[in-house]
């Protein structure tokens, strides 16, 4: 069986070598930090996110207007907007982020498969305020430098990391780390199945250890945010749920204010 994660970073290298993520046009820097947002937030923290497909589920959304979905998730009240910019298999734009960074004064957290310092560059040059970085693409040692390294150079770019894990293992190691914040996926991003659990299985054995914890994907109702709040989780990404659905802003706040 073909292993999605090996497949992506593959074509992602190769859109790397193309120079996609090179001739940024540089955008107006924006001081804002995710990590702070999450920590003041009085509802639910949502991290909504703009994405034009899946490779589980195909094409959410067509023709997206990136200021007026962006902000009718600001308006929602999301916490942050997370960005999809990866272009092969999410349909993602980097042009969409830059429309996004002109629409919102909330948090951006560019969602990519970073392998490269040259993607950093492209991410601060963008406007956005954090990056994700996935633990397995360092432990199978795609990356161009080790992730202390991409970790450190992000920072250095003013740029928050969402260190993304998905195992206990994973999560262990992403505890040790530099990372601003650590993510759980729900989503085993080698088979693309989704489990609810993964996030209360990893931090029933783990604890958060005072880290902010971001779980990620598979959130379709309210119910399953209270679900992975109980679980421990601080944070809640959200994307194809509110991709899918015609008033933005309306499922947005049902997520906020879900108690």
């Amino acid at each position: 069986m073909t292993d999605f994660l090996d497949t992506l970073a593959r074509d992602v290298q190769e859109t790397i070598d193309n120079g996609y993520y090179t001739n940024i046009e540089p955008a107006v820097e924006t001081k804002l930090s995710l990590r702070k947002q999450i920590e003041n937030c009085i509802g639910n923290a949502v991290i909504t996110e703009i994405k034009a497909a899946s490779p589980s589920i195909g094409t959410l959304r067509g023709n997206i207007n990136a200021e007026k979905v962006a902000s009718a998730m600001q308006q929602g009240g999301a916490v942050a907007i997370s960005v999809l910019t990866e272009p092969k298999h999410f349909n993602g734009s980097l042009d969409r982020l830059s429309k996004t960074r002109e629409a919102v004064k909330t948090p951006i957290l560019m969602k990519d498969f970073f392998l490269s310092p040259k993607q950093i560059d492209a991410a601060a040059g963008l406007g956005a305020n954090a990056i994700l970085l996935i633990q397995a693409l360092y432990d199978r040692e795609y990356g161009e430098l080790g992730l202390d390294e991409m970790i450190s150079y992000a920072h250095s770019k003013n740029l928050e990391v969402l260190l993304e894990t998905h195992t206990e293992q994973e999560f262990a190691s992403a505890l040790k780390s530099e990372a601003d914040l650590i993510g759980i996926n729900n989503r085993n991003l080698s088979t693309l199945k989704i489990d609810l659990k993964t996030t209360e299985n990893i931090l029933k054995k783990m604890g958060a250890d005072g880290k902010i914890v971001v779980s990620e994907s598979g959130i379709q109702t309210p119910d399953d945010l209270l679900f992975l709040r109980k679980c421990g989780a601080s944070a809640f990404l959200i994307g194809s749920s509110i991709m899918l659905t015609d008033n933005v802003e309306l499922k947005v706040k049902e997520f906020v204010n879900a108690k």
